[in-house]
């Protein structure tokens, strides 16, 4: 655990939330924007107008749209083939994460776009539901491109996790995306002196993945990769974001989380496959 800048014998978990450094509790002093350490306190505040102190969480509405639009052009789920056949859905047929399409017939798209489908009105509405209330708390503190960075890095983790557990399965949904968003917003809580296990967001995430165990034909694969690829970028952001301001630096942090997960997805997609000897 950190020790607090001024006395080194004392342990915290509170950092300022403005320079970032560690502070015990003779150190903090409150502010409307949180704890802040004693070189901070003094510091003239910046004005800030309505505009400023409040930002539209567009991003995330847009990203609640897009799945609906999917959700709705492929016929409300559709069916789901594995290799061709009669019948389903031929949004799933071309979208859906599955491995062999993407080994063999190098649909590299799929890493993404099966994030966006959906195989029931239950399964969109809950990934939704998290999405709007997971987003519309965590985008107005990092911005719209960082928040969207996270996001699509979150889905590619995601993508990579499905295909290292299950290469040969059909998978879509944006669970690994919004689990994704859960986990960075269990960072950024910790990391501004939140207990996310109070807030509601570790209980969450802990109900989620045990319910992922329980019910059928759910990827747990996904589930875990998304959580991860998550935590990794919003330990990036905050780390960057300390050492340099401006939002270039998280936002190219989130794209090599991307990059990388992408690239072991491909790996993995052949792995076991039925059409490959």
């Amino acid at each position: 655990m950190a020790t607090c800048y001024r006395h080194p014998s004392r342990e915290t978990g509170v950092s300022c939330s403005n320079c970032g450094k560690p502070i015990c509790p003779d150190c903090m002093t409150s502010t409307p924007v949180g704890m802040r350490c004693p070189d901070c306190a003094g510091q003239t505040q910046r004005v800030q107008t309505m505009r400023s102190l409040h930002v539209d969480p567009i991003v995330t509405y847009v990203l609640i749209a897009i799945n609906v639009l999917m959700f709705l052009g492929s016929g409300g789920g559709g069916g789901i083939l594995t290799g061709g056949g009669n019948g389903g859905s031929r949004v799933f047929n071309d979208f859906a994460l599955w491995g062999p399409a993407i080994d063999i017939g190098h649909d590299y798209w799929r890493l993404i776009t099966s994030g966006f489908l959906h195989s029931g009105i239950l399964h969109i509405g809950f990934n939704m539901y998290i999405l709007y209330w997971v987003g519309t708390m965590i985008e107005p503190a990092l911005g719209h491109a960082r928040f969207g960075a996270l996001y699509f890095a979150s889905l590619l983790a995601g993508s990579c996790g499905a295909l290292l557990l299950q290469p040969n399965a059909v998978t879509v949904g944006a669970s690994g995306a919004v689990f994704g968003l859960l986990g960075a917003a269990f960072v950024l809580q910790r990391e501004r002196g939140i207990d996310p296990m109070r807030s509601g967001i570790g209980p969450l995430i802990l109900f989620n993945l045990v319910l992922g165990f329980i019910i059928p034909n759910v990827s747990v694969g996904g589930h875990i990769g998304g959580l991860i690829g998550g935590v990794v970028c919003a330990f990036a952001m905050e780390r960057l974001g300390r050492r340099r301001g401006g939002i270039v630096l998280p936002v190219v942090a989130c794209l090599v989380v991307g990059l990388i997960a992408a690239a072991a997805a491909i790996a993995v997609s052949g792995r076991n496959s039925p059409f490959t000897g």
